[in-house]
């Protein structure tokens, strides 16, 4: 019985709610309440919505009816600037309330049912989806693309998110800068989302936004809130302050040699940007961030002292920014762009094409897998050369020799790679055998054909020195390669490489601890604090009466202690208690008629 009433309940609610729309429909006239006559253009109706939106918008006019009279007007200016929506007006008195909703009611009347919610879209109101801005439109998130895309994409790039809904004047008051700071952060690499709490709600409540508008950020997976006034700079700087500080490294002319010198024990190429801008550009954390897995970034300011000697020896223009990428020569960039506007594609097109090394190492699985793709068609061949040596001083030379010859034979069907056989003993036993001589160094070519580790391959019959007949020999069988790829006519089947760059056990151990307390540290205490302090106040009320408790019952405890019976070394004797017995009896006697008792003063 009680789920019928409540039933009927909901049902006289929706019909009530429907039966006030239809009557304050039947008394609208968006022409009287905007102004205009019936033959008014829509300049007219434009410059009359505008006057009467300044006029009567609750920020500015605080008269209790402002609210009503507001949303009057725009209601009125959604039906007379669409053509569609003002012919039916004019012919039949309709207002739009009532289009399409018997498509819709059942879907409304669940959703109200299932959460005690009503979507905006259902009375529509003059904010509704029609009236969305359409700079929006393009970055609305949905719950599957914000999991499925965004939370990936955002280990590659921070996300700058907007929650707003229909029935928000505050989420009206800051569009202009948002749109000023979209137009301006998605330029620079930055990710842009919407979503409309209305009609994504359970996209709204994972995100833990509770009030619209919120504006939050996310970077490798993780949210942060945004809580200081929406200001063109402060979006800015929040959007700054969510890469990781390490990003970029100020280099001057006492350590860009050592900074340039880390590529062997990284792996990594190193790029220098001079610019004479004292603080590092946004565009360029933005790249460091996109590109942290490939390469090494660090900043030299023009504006110092302490640079004029790298100015002078890499022959720096002091007028337009410059950025040099170098590879295992540091005394000589590998490439160079100037530009005196850095633009993003710019930028990615340059970093993208001396993302490596000239002759790698192998160091992980995933590193061989883009050095060394899997073939995708007879036009898209990409063969690897791969120098199989060994570590140290001993080995140097032929090392050197390995990289000459893979920077005079740059080529796109070609990758120049190489391994150390004591790191990488798998793919040393899959590419020469069991029989490994420790001492000497040798050159194998493979392709891979799928992604499963299958492999054909072939080793050079002589032992890599370094010579100039290895070199020719080398150079001989990739042009020969060229014309008959049937000259790799070993197959096998590789397990992925070994990780050289992960940390031991105990070390991935702390990092992982120390990344946890972090998140939380920063969601509970410093991200999200207004939507934790519920809550904390909870915890924190539950803490105070569990001290306070333990305080009650310590001090009732002492006291008992005080009140209690003496010890056995404080107890009477034998005499005393007798005589107190007695005394106890004589008090106990009951006097007699006429007797008067007298005690000794």
């Amino acid at each position: 019985m009680g789920h019928r009433r409540l039933r009927l309940l909901w049902r006289f609610l929706v019909f009530l709610i429907l039966a006030l729309q239809i009557l304050s429909a039947a008394d609208f006239d968006p022409y009287r309440v905007l102004g205009v006559s019936r033959t008014a253009n829509q300049a007219d109706i434009k410059k009359a919505y505008k006057k009467l939106a300044r006029e009567w918008h609750p920020d500015k006019n605080k008269n209790p009816g402002a609210e009503d009279k507001f949303i009057q007007v725009s209601k009125a200016y959604e039906i007379l600037s669409n053509e569609e929506k003002r012919t039916n007006y004019d012919r039949y008195g309709d207002v739009g309330d009532n289009q399409g909703y018997s498509q819709q009611q059942h879907h409304h009347f669940r959703h109200f049912h299932d959460s005690f919610y009503f979507d905006e879209s259902f009375f529509h109101f003059p904010f509704n989806s029609e009236r969305r801005d359409s700079t929006d439109e393009k970055y609305l998130l949905q719950f599957s693309h914000y999991i499925n895309d965004v939370v990936p994409d955002s280990f590659r790039k921070p996300y700058l998110i907007k929650i707003t809904s229909d029935w928000c004047f505050s989420c009206i008051h800051i569009e202009p800068v948002w749109k000023e700071v979209v137009q301006e952060l998605e330029g620079l690499g930055v990710g842009i989302g919407v979503v409309h709490a209305g009609y994504e709600r359970r996209l709204a409540h994972h995100l833990g936004a509770h009030s619209t508008p919120s504006i939050l950020g996310v970077i490798n997976g993780k949210i942060s809130f945004f809580h200081n006034a929406v200001l063109r700079e402060n979006l800015r700087h929040f959007v700054e302050s969510l890469l990781p500080g390490n990003l970029v490294d100020k280099i001057t002319d006492k350590n860009y040699v050592r900074f340039l010198s880390n590529w062997q024990q990284e792996n990594k190429p190193h790029v220098l940007l001079f610019d004479q801008m004292p603080p590092v550009p946004l565009i360029y954390k933005l790249t460091a961030f996109a590109y942290k897995d490939y390469l090494s970034f660090g900043y030299v300011d023009l504006g110092q002292r302490e640079t004029e000697q790298m100015s002078s020896q890499y022959n720096i223009n002091m007028y337009a920014p410059t950025m040099l990428v170098f590879k295992e020569h540091i005394h000589k960039p590998a490439d160079v762009v100037q530009a005196r506007g850095m633009k993003k594609q710019v930028i990615d097109d340059f970093i993208s094409t001396n993302k490596f090394l000239l002759a790698a190492r192998l160091t992980n699985q995933k590193l061989f897998q883009e050095l060394c793709p899997v073939r995708k068609s007879h036009r898209q061949r990409k063969y690897c050369v791969v120098l199989l040596t060994g570590e140290g001083e001993p080995f140097k030379k032929t090392y050197e020799s390995f990289l000459a010859f893979a920077s005079a034979n740059t080529k796109d069907t070609v990758r120049f790679v190489h391994a150390f056989k004591e790191r990488q003993q798998e793919l040393a036993i899959s590419l020469l055998g069991e029989d490994i001589k420790p001492g000497e160094s040798s050159v194998a070519i493979l392709e891979r054909r799928n992604s499963a580790g299958r492999i054909v391959h072939r080793t050079l019959a002589s032992v890599w020195s370094g010579s100039e007949e290895n070199k020719f020999a080398l150079l001989d069988f990739l042009d020969r390669l060229r014309k008959d790829p049937s000259l790799l006519s070993s197959e096998s089947i590789l397990t992925d490489l070994n990780d050289e760059l992960a940390p031991v056990f105990f070390l991935r151990w702390i990092y992982i601890a120390v990344d946890y307390w972090s998140d939380v540290w920063e969601s509970v205490l410093h991200n999200n604090w207004r939507e934790m302090m519920p809550l904390l106040s909870l915890i924190f009320s539950a803490l105070f009466i569990l001290f306070g408790t333990v305080i009650v019952q310590a001090f009732s405890d002492s006291s008992d202690e005080r009140d209690s019976v003496p010890s056995d070394k404080e107890e009477p004797s034998d005499k005393e208690k007798s005589s107190e017995t007695n005394f106890a009896k004589e008090n106990t006697r009951v006097p007699k008629k006429g007797f008067v008792e007298l005690h000794q003063g």
